[in-house]
C-alpha cells in the first residue's frame, strides 16, 4: 500500500492561504480583545503606561453597579433595540414585496430605496441634523400646514433626541434589510402562489398566508442582525447630539468612547465594553442559530 507523501501538504494548503488574514486578526481583534480583558481586572495608574497595570479584581464591575449613568446608557441602548428592530423587520418586507413586481423601470425604485444605505452615516447624520434644526425643513413644513407654530424641539428636547436619531439609522438601514427580504422573496417558487390563488388566497391575502410563513427564517435574521446594529449605533449619536441633552440620547457605545478619550479611564471603559461584548455575543450565537435555520428554509 503506497502512502501519498504529497497528503500533508496538499491538506495544509489552504491554511496556508488563510494564514495572512488570520494573522491580521489576531493583531487587530483578538490581542486587543484580550488586552481589553485584561485591563477590565486592573486599575491603570498612568495614562503613559510607564507603570504596569494594578489588579483590582472586580472593583470596575462594582463600580458599574453604582453608575448611574451607566444604567441610563444601557437604557437608552434597549430603548434603541426595541423602537428600531420591529420597523427593520417590518417595513422592509413591505419595501421588498413592492419592489419585487415587474413592472417596468422597477431597478430604479430598488436603487432609490437602497441609496440611503451607501451614503456615509457621518454624511446622513449632518443631513437630517440640519433636517431638524429650528429653522429647518421638517419645522418649516409643520409651519406651513398650521401643525405647530414654534416648531418641535427634535434634538435638544430630552424626550425626543434620542427618538430622532433612531430615524436615522431606520433611515438608513431600510434598503439593506430590503434586499436580504427581496433574495428571500425570490427564493419562493412561483408555483406556491399559484396554488393559493386557486384555493381563494390572493392580493393581500397570499402574502400573510404565503409570504409571511416561508419567511419567517428571514424575519428572525433581520431582527437579529438589526438588533447587533442597534447595540453598537454610535456614528449618528456622535455627530447629531453628542449624547445630549443630559444623557438621554446617549448609548453604551458612546458611553464607553466618553471613557476611553475624554475621560481616559481605560480600564473602568474595558468593563463597560465587557459587558458590550456579552450582549453582541449573545446576539451573534442568536443569529448563527437563526443564519442556519435559513439556509435550510428552501430546499
Amino acid at each position: 500500500m503506497s502512502v501519498n507523501r504529497n497528503w500533508i501538504p496538499h491538506r495544509l494548503t489552504p491554511y496556508l492561504f488563510l494564514l495572512p488574514a488570520l494573522f491580521i486578526l489576531v493583531l487587530t481583534v483578538f490581542w486587543p480583545a484580550l488586552q481589553a480583558f485584561y485591563l477590565s481586572f486592573h486599575r491603570i495608574e498612568d495614562i503613559t503606561f510607564s507603570q504596569p497595570p494594578q489588579w483590582v479584581g472586580l472593583d470596575n464591575f462594582q463600580k458599574l453597579q453604582s453608575d448611574n449613568a451607566f444604567w441610563q446608557t444601557l437604557g437608552n441602548t434597549l430603548i434603541y433595540i426595541v423602537g428600531v428592530v420591529p420597523i427593520l423587520v417590518i417595513l422592509p418586507l413591505v419595501l421588498a414585496i413592492l419592489v419585487n413586481q415587474k413592472l417596468r423601470g422597477i431597478n430604479w425604485f430598488r436603487a432609490a430605496y437602497y441609496t440611503p444605505v451607501v451614503i456615509s452615516t457621518v454624511v446622513a447624520g449632518i443631513a437630517w441634523q440640519w433636517l431638524y434644526k429650528e429653522n429647518g425643513l421638517l419645522n418649516q413644513l409643520l409651519k406651513y400646514f398650521h401643525l405647530s407654530q414654534e416648531g418641535i424641539p427634535w434634538l435638544t428636547s430630552p424626550n425626543l433626541a434620542l427618538f430622532s436619531v433612531m430615524a436615522v439609522t431606520v433611515w438608513k438601514g431600510l434598503g439593506y434589510y430590503m434586499v436580504i427580504y427581496l433574495a428571500g422573496l425570490q427564493s419562493i417558487p412561483q408555483d406556491v402562489y399559484e396554488a393559493a390563488a386557486i384555493d381563494g388566497s390572493d392580493g393581500i391575502g397570499k402574502h400573510w398566508d404565503i409570504t409571511v410563513p416561508l419567511m419567517k427564517p428571514y424575519l428572525a435574521l433581520v431582527a437579529v442582525i438589526s438588533a447587533i446594529s442597534a447595540t453598537k449605533v454610535f456614528d449618528e449619536v456622535q455627530v447629531m447630539t453628542k449624547g445630549q441633552p443630559g444623557n438621554s440620547s446617549k448609548t453604551i457605545v458612546y458611553y464607553l468612547y466618553e471613557q476611553v478619550f475624554p475621560n481616559l479611564e481605560y480600564s473602568y471603559a474595558c468593563a463597560i465594553g465587557l459587558v458590550i461584548f456579552f450582549i453582541i455575543l449573545g446576539l451573534s450565537i442568536l443569529r448563527l442559530v437563526v443564519s442556519k435555520q435559513g439556509d435550510s428554509a428552501f430546499p
